[in-house]
């Protein structure tokens, strides 16, 4: 990196800590640390909702898939989570915003309590939120490994500074914060994706390379489904995409709560959906591209940072490296907000006596509290990886499994549909979905073979274990909750 791009890195993290300070006069209470106030515009959430959705992932190993498989990601990511999104649209963004006007509710899952019993939703929500701080903490580390890629930064430097920058803003502002500087990052990221795929463009000939440029890769590059991406695999991550989009990540679930209104929670999920069907065209093009440009790289995960180290000019590289953190720091902390509000919410009134949470000033102090916690616990993680070997990929990997299993019981309670569906219906269908990723991970080496069947049944075989028996135990065991039904009634 040049000095033009150090600069533009640096002013990058000095505006997510001025927007972020700058929020603060807005948080008053636990509602606006949360949910900010119901007040969120509905393009702000939508925004909000696109940017937390993916992290910098996409940039390294999505960037390698779209490198050896071609369109095909667009097809099975991109389009998956717009159409999960736009149904979604009418079915559940309503209902968020519904629990929190007419119950008061700011956490995802504290409807769970009126919805299943206390015991569930505290086991749904103690899970989730101690898994999340490795998933988290994982994200702090390939931030920094990108920063390591790009500038030579020593890995602890990388996560002190892109974790920190987050904590402070985060603890700060709350959701108005992440919001913010969500719609920051959206538009330095806007800036830096059109100028590479301007650049890749130019490498290629021009606009003519637009569509020119498939017939020069191979034919299977032009594929809706190839490999092991196949049709079948499309629908199955269709699934969980519809499950967690909606909200089954309690982050993606606050952006609709926030909203003032239903047609606002309406109008942000669709934004969000076409933001997905429209923007990575923009941002995969250079990885369609990269192998015809670099066509003997020997790893396809560093053709995005490597394209953008030969080809942008000075300052535009840091600012692509920026853009490429805005989407781990929009996402991270967004998961350290909601997991906050699990926290303050549901699970310290089981441990802590009443008085230390009966004020909105009490909530709100211990929102910061836990979110600074949070933040600073996944930072230790990140630090620790490479001490921890394989125990931390097993955490993630148990934690990727856990989220179609817990958003099963979450998203469908909501659905009057499966009313007769209680606290068993919850438990064992999320128990079933851990037992069946525990089989398929170890118990079935084939499972993980590569091949397009067993990607399909390691992506999708505990959430269809979850969903298959939650319906089942409703219909064998249904039970009659009058507080439920009244609930359902409130969010129908």
């Amino acid at each position: 990196m040049r000095t033009l791009d150090q600069v533009a890195l640096a002013l990058y993290f000095l505006l997510m800590l001025a927007v972020g300070i700058g929020i603060r006069r807005k948080v008053k209470n636990a509602r606006d640390f949360f949910t900010a106030g119901g007040k969120m515009p509905w393009w702000l959430s939508g925004i909000s909702h696109h940017m937390s959705g993916y992290s910098a992932a996409v940039f390294v190993g999505y960037a390698a898939i779209a490198y050896s498989d071609g369109f095909s990601i667009y097809i099975w990511w991109a389009c998956s989570i717009a159409l999960a999104l736009l149904i979604g649209s009418f079915v559940f963004a309503p209902r968020w915003v519904r629990l929190r006007v007419h119950t008061g509710m700011i956490s995802p899952l504290e409807y769970l309590t009126v919805r299943y019993g206390h015991r569930t939703k505290l086991c749904l929500a103690l899970s989730g939120s101690l898994l999340k701080i490795f998933d988290v903490g994982a994200k702090w580390t390939a931030s920094a490994l990108l920063l390591q890629m790009f500038a030579h930064v020593d890995l602890k430097w990388g996560v002190l500074l892109t974790g920190g920058v987050t904590l402070i803003y985060s603890v700060m502002g709350g959701l108005w914060a992440d919001a913010a500087t969500d719609l920051s990052q959206f538009i330095i990221q806007l800036i830096s994706g059109i100028a590479m795929c301007a650049v890749v463009l130019y490498r290629l000939g021009g606009v003519s390379a637009v569509s020119g440029m498939w017939f020069r890769l191979p034919p299977e590059h032009r594929q809706f489904f190839h490999g092991q991406y196949t049709l079948g695999f499309a629908l199955t991550y269709l699934l969980v995409n519809f499950l967690s989009y909606n909200g089954g990540t309690w982050s993606l679930a606050q952006r609709f709560m926030a909203s003032p209104d239903e047609a606002s929670a309406r109008r942000s999920a669709q934004l969000s959906a076409v933001l997905y069907l429209v923007w990575p065209v923009v941002l995969f093009y250079p990885m369609w591209a990269a192998p015809l440009l670099l066509p003997h790289i020997g790893d396809p995960s560093q053709s995005y940072a490597t394209m953008a180290q030969l080809y942008l000019p000075a300052g535009l590289v840091g600012l692509v490296l920026a853009g490429l953190f805005a989407h781990s720091m929009a996402m991270t902390s967004s998961d350290a907000n909601a997991v906050s509000a699990v926290v303050v919410r549901d699970i310290a009134p089981a441990f802590l006596p009443q008085r230390l949470l009966a004020t909105e000033k009490q909530q709100l102090l211990a929102g910061r509290l836990c979110t600074l916690f949070f933040l600073g616990g996944s930072m230790v993680i990140a630090l620790l990886a490479n001490h921890m070997g394989g125990v931390l990929g097993l955490i993630l990997l148990w934690y990727g499994a856990l989220v179609g299993p817990i958003a099963v019981p979450m998203l469908l309670g909501m659905l009057p549909l499966f009313a007769r569906c209680g606290a068993f219906s919850a438990i064992t269908s999320w128990l079933s979905g851990v037992v069946a990723f525990a089989a398929i991970r170890w118990l079935i080496p084939a499972s993980m073979d590569g091949n397009g069947g067993s990607l399909m049944l390691a992506v999708g075989g505990p959430v269809m274990v979850s969903l298959f028996v939650y319906i089942l135990t409703g219909v064998l065991r249904p039970v009659h909750n009058p507080r439920a039904d009244d609930l359902l009634t409130v969010m129908r």
